[in-house]
This record gives C-alpha cells, structure tokens and sequence, in this order.
C-alpha cells in the first residue's frame, strides 16, 4: 500500500509499481507457454520436453531463458520487413522480458488459482482426432550408423472415391531417426517411386517443426480414388537401431471445398556449388501462366543453405519481396503462411535467390574440401522455392465424400 501512495504522489509510471510484482509461472509465464509452445512441447508430440504444468517446465527454466532470449525459440526464420504471416510465433519482447524475470526469481510457480484453461489439444494430434488413420504396409528396420537413402515406401488406403481432405498430419514411427516425410499418391497397387513429391500429387510433409496442416474453412486438397500414399522417407542415423511404422492422420471436408489446395516450385536443380565458398549464389524463376493465389512459402536446402528471398516480378515492371530468411536452418524448415493471401496475376515471375556456405565457417558443412552438387542426401544439397496455392476445384468429386 505504501508503495502504490508513493506511486500515486510522486507521479511514478505504473511500471515503477509492476517492478515489486513478483513474476510467476501460473499468472504470467503459463499463458506465453500455452500460445507460443505447447503445440510441440506436450506429451505424446515430438519435442524433447513437455512445457504444460509448471513441474515440467521447471527444471528446464534456464535453458529455456537462453533459447528465448536468443530468439532460437520459437523457431521462425523470416525477416519482419516483407511480409506478415499468421503462423508466426516469435514473441514480443515483452513476453521474453517476462520469462527472464521469471527465471532469474528463481523460477516460482504462484498461486493455481492464476493459471490459465489449458489448450486442448486430440491426443498425439495437432489436427485433432482424424476420421482415418494410414500406415506404411512394411516396418522399415533403420541401422545404427551409416547413411541411409531416401526410402519410397507404400501405405495402402483402400479408397475406392475420391475424398477431401481438410487436414492431414505424418507421425514418424522413430521421431528420433525421422528427419523429414513427404507424402504423395499415386495409382493402386503399383511400386513405389520418386517424383510425386515434387508433382501436383504432393499432399503433404512433415518437418521438424510442422507435425501438422489444416487448411482454412472452405480450403481443400483432394486425394483420389483409387490411390495409395507413398511417403518419401529421410532417415537419419544417431547410433541406435530403430523401427519405423510412420503413420498418417486424415480429417475429411465436411462440405465440398470452394477451393483447392495445390502448389508449385521454383527450382534449379542444376548448379555447382564451388568448394570452400562460404557465399555461392543460386537462383530460380519460374513463371505464372494465370491469375495466382499464394498462401504459403517453403525454403528448401541442405545444411549448407544460408539465405533465401522470394520476389515477385509483376507484368507491370514493379517488383516485391514476399518473404526473406537471413539465416535459413535446414533444422527447422519452417512453411510461411501468409496472413492474407497474395494474388499474383498471370505474367508475374517468381525469382528466388538462395546462398550457401560451403566453407569452414559453416560449422554443420560436412565437407568444405568438395564441391556440392543437387542430390537428396544431406551432404548433397537442393534448391527448391516451395509455394503454395489456392484454386477453383475443377477436379473435385460430384459431392463431398465423408467418413
């Protein structure tokens, strides 16, 4: 009381009395948690802690100070001067003020009575609890050492109609071996190959940050009758044998789409990346044959991958940046999400430019002696612009296919 009089007459901004409030993780820390981080830090999803309750959370409160303060969490990559994107979780450097205080107080819970509803989350899902469930037909048997090929493996959905898909979600069966999965279909019953996963068959990924998509009400992408899903699989090992039996979550359009999910890539997979160069450039466009709906946008290289930008050139002579990432972390491989999608009309060319650092500077670079070259393991590299679209369905089934 004596504090707020002396607040109130000497004329004292309010920040002055907030000082002598303690910092707790009930009233003040769990609400930052439960927007920004516990969608991936939570039993059963694929961070290595839960962050729910305070016991979780605090043992690893230190830690969890250096990473915020670094901004290394939540991982988000692009620069803040092009574009806005919905999915952006950094926080506010109020927020990041507020763990450090809590932290340095030694980290105190405070009363229950302050903490917020916890989120609700499907157990295991980000998308929530899917009407179908898909699995690889083989259990795939990963070595404790050694490189392993990127793995072309079959989950068998016996679909007979086609169906929409609102939401879609890969749990690697070995999270620990799974770097990253994309999934593609392709006709019943035939063998499993590469390609789709570049193609307009392409239904979805997961990354070490995007277990899974939902699509905006009335957004669709459509999986044929008749198919299979073959995943493009990327181990990697860690010195302990593993099993997988990746799996993947569907949940179907409830009404028929007004539009539909689709994509596309610029890339170049033609280049030579010289050795010891710590700033070899790349670049790619591709044009657009018609009126364009962008929703996201997707880098895509290797670890000696250190910037990339997407410009857009529209017929009019202008151009614009719609997304630029400084420093590109082939750790998180993040898809940003426009929080308005961006019509690009027909004539407009879509560049990116992407640098690598294959120097001895670049402490992930497996080999800064070689020059590098496309390929699909880690120690190769790739050069892919991924964006995504949204279009009239024209290909949708007569009605919607349900359950």
């Amino acid at each position: 009381m004596k504090t707020a009089i002396l607040v109130a007459l000497l004329g004292l901004p309010s920040a002055a009395l907030a000082a002598d409030t303690p910092v707790t993780f009930s009233k003040d820390v769990a609400p930052i948690f439960n927007k920004s981080c516990v969608e991936c830090h939570r039993p059963t999803m694929f961070a290595p802690m839960s962050l729910t309750t305070f016991d979780e959370a605090r043992p690893w409160a230190r830690s969890i100070k250096q990473r915020v303060v670094s901004r290394a969490m939540p991982p988000w990559g692009a620069d803040p001067a092009h574009g806005t994107f919905k999915n952006d979780p950094s926080l506010t450097q109020k927020q990041i003020d507020t763990i450090v205080a809590w932290v340095d107080a030694g980290a105190p819970k405070g009363d229950d009575k302050d903490l917020p509803p916890a989120p609700k989350f499907a157990e295991g899902w980000s998308i929530g609890t899917p009407d179908a469930v898909f699995e690889m037909d083989e259990v795939f048997s990963i070595p404790a050492t050694g490189a392993v090929p990127y793995q072309y493996v079959k989950a068998t959905t016996g679909l007979k109609e086609d169906k929409w898909i609102q939401a879609i979600e890969i749990h690697p069966g070995a999270r620990a071996q799974v770097h990253h999965v994309i999934a593609f279909t392709q006709p019943a019953g035939s063998a499993p190959k590469p390609g789709g996963e570049l193609g307009p068959t392409n239904i979805g990924g997961v990354t070490p940050n995007k277990p899974g998509l939902v699509f905006e009400p009335g957004v669709a992408k459509l999986l044929r009758g008749n198919s299979d899903i073959v995943m493009q699989m990327h181990y990697t090992t860690n010195g302990t044998e593993a099993k997988d039996r990746t799996t993947i979550g569907v949940i179907y359009a409830k009404q028929p789409p007004t539009k539909m999910a689709a994509g596309g890539l610029v890339i170049n997979p033609r280049f030579v990346i010289p050795a010891n160069d710590g700033n070899a450039e790349v670049r790619a466009t591709t044009p657009l044959n018609r009126d364009t709906i962008v929703t996201s946008l997707t880098p895509h290289m290797h670890v000696r991958g250190k910037d990339m930008i997407y410009i857009a050139h529209y017929p009019d002579g202008t151009d614009e940046t719609l997304l630029s990432v400084p420093k590109y972390d082939f750790n998180w491989q993040i898809s940003y999400e426009l929080a308005t999608p961006k019509v690009l009309p027909k004539g407009t060319k879509i560049e990116v430019i992407a640098h690598f650092d294959n120097s001895t500077g670049n402490k992930f670079n497996p080999d800064p002696s070689k020059d590098v070259r496309w390929g699909d393991q880690t120690w190769e590299e790739m050069m892919i612009g991924f964006f995504s679209t949204i279009a009239p369905p024209a290909a949708a089934p007569a009605t919607p296919q349900q359950r």
